[in-house]
Parts: structure tokens; C-alpha cells; sequence
């Protein structure tokens, strides 16, 4: 089994599973690594060989402490080498999925970890996803709500970005909805969840499925917070 293999299907299985471990079918495997589910059921196999997954019935899969580990390191290493690629060498937010897809599995841990330092130890990928320290897990402490549940005409903060084609990020980051930016509701429109959003001076137009996409967490003034909370 290549280590690559390995790795990607820990870190999918550990995406898919979320904040709140939870058993993660091989179907819902397969529609997201784009593969067969025989392919998936095989490595399935192989893997809990291996001592990294465990299989419950009729649920999926579980990692293991030790499967949990590799995800953990293989997704801080993709999130360091995404922001080297910014940071340093000047790539754009669109750009730098694919090619720390191939970095994540050659790049050692010493040698992550020193870029992570000469990088100033930032705390968010590119996309707002966390990078916690060396052996630090990946869990994001901010209490952070989808654009499409968040309250009306308060300001709020852009924190994070699921993940997305590059098409959509060169969109996004066209109209300035970028970690760090502040946005407000004008509208939303119930038939289709589409909203109406205001960066600046400017308004644009989200359909329900990038709005879903898009996570916030400060809002910026007291009033809003009670509302945030609800």
C-alpha cells in the first residue's frame, strides 16, 4: 500500500467524520475520493490491517488513535505547505490545493515544522482552516456559524472557507470575501437560500451552496452577538 493511498484516505475518512467522531460509511467514501466502492471496501481492509481503522457494522469506519495521528499530521502538513506557497512564493489562494495535494506526502515533519516557524507560526491556512502546533490537534475552538444561519444587517467576520473548486475561491476572493473580511447580510431570499452580501461598498450575490461554504465568527458589536447566539 503506498504511503500516499494511506494518507489520503485518513485524512478523508477524518474530514468526513468532522468535529464529532462519528462512523463514516465506504459509500460516502467513494463519492468523495471519486473511486469505486470495491476499491474503497479493499483499502478498507488494508487499513484496519494496519491497525488504523476500525470497521463497525452496518455504520463504516472509525480511526484509531493511531489513524487519527496520520490524518492529523498528513492535514497540518497540507495546510503549512498551502500557506508557504502564499506566504513565500506568492501563489494564489486558487493555486495552492493541488500542488500541496503532492507536497503533503514528500515534505518530512522536520522539515514542515521549519516552515512552519520561518513562516511565523500562523495560526490559519490560506482558507481560515487552523494550523495548531506540533502535535496539537486540528480541532478550531472558534464557535463559528454558516453565512446562509447567521442573522441579518450585523457585521460580521469572515473566518474560514470549506473546501472548494478554484473556480469558486477565484470568485470569492475577486469580490473580497476572504478570511479576515468583513460582510454583512442585506437579503436573503427564501425560495432559493440565495443571499444578497455587502463587502465594503459593494453587493453581491451568493447562491445557497457557496453561502454554506462560508463560516463566520466575530460579530462586531454586542446586539449582534445576543442575535448570533440566539
Amino acid at each position: 500500500m503506498s504511503s500516499r493511498a494511506l494518507q489520503d484516505y485518513l485524512k478523508t475518512i477524518y474530514k468526513l467524520a468532522g468535529d464529532a467522531p462519528q462512523a463514516v460509511s465506504t459509500s460516502a467514501l467513494a463519492e468523495r475520493l471519486g473511486v469505486a466502492a470495491p476499491s474503497v471496501s479493499a483499502m478498507m481492509k488494508k487499513l484496519a490491517a494496519e491497525g488504523l481503522i476500525e470497521h463497525v457494522p452496518y455504520q463504516g469506519v472509525h480511526l484509531t488513535e493511531d489513524g487519527r495521528r496520520v490524518a492529523v499530521e498528513t492535514i497540518r502538513k497540507h495546510r503549512i505547505v498551502e500557506q508557504f506557497l502564499v506566504q513565500v512564493l506568492g501563489l494564489t489562494w486558487d493555486e495552492v490545493d493541488a500542488e500541496a495535494e503532492v507536497l503533503e506526502h514528500c515534505v518530512s515533519e522536520r522539515v514542515v515544522n521549519q516552515m512552519w516557524e520561518v513562516l511565523g507560526r500562523p495560526e490559519n491556512d490560506p482558507h481560515g482552516s487552523p494550523i495548531p502546533p506540533p502535535d496539537e490537534d486540528l480541532f478550531d475552538a472558534r464557535q463559528l456559524c454558516s453565512l446562509c444561519d447567521a442573522p441579518l444587517h450585523v457585521s460580521l467576520r469572515l473566518a474560514r472557507l470549506s473546501e472548494r473548486q478554484p473556480e469558486e475561491l477565484r470568485y470569492l476572493a475577486e469580490r473580497g470575501l476572504v478570511p479576515g473580511a468583513n460582510v454583512h447580510i442585506e437579503e436573503r431570499v427564501p425560495s432559493s437560500g440565495a443571499l444578497m452580501v455587502r463587502v465594503g461598498e459593494r453587493l453581491h450575490v451568493l447562491d445557497a451552496v457557496l453561502a454554506q461554504a462560508l463560516m463566520v465568527d466575530a460579530i462586531l458589536d454586542e446586539g449582534a452577538q445576543r442575535a448570533f447566539n440566539g
